[in-house]
């Protein structure tokens, strides 16, 4: 099973765009999704933006994803 995490494109290059995960920033492949654009939202799994996904759903699975990731730290 794969684990792809939602992401915002802030920056685009030709092959390549910078994405906010969660508050985090990183670069990664955009091959597999040529037509994004900034402010769209990315499926990022390994390294590389995988598929688009519209921002309702994005919002939703980034609200699930801070539920995991709250509940792991410790208080």
């Amino acid at each position: 099973m794969c684990v792809g995490v939602p992401a915002k494109v802030i920056e685009k290059q030709e092959f390549t765009a910078v994405v906010d995960v969660m508050g985090s920033t990183m670069t990664v492949g955009i091959i597999f999704v040529p037509e994004v654009e900034v402010d769209d939202y990315v499926i990022v799994h390994a390294g590389q933006a995988m598929s688009t996904i519209d921002e309702e759903n994005a919002i939703l699975s980034i609200e699930e994803w801070r539920k995991l990731v709250d509940a792991r730290t410790p208080e």
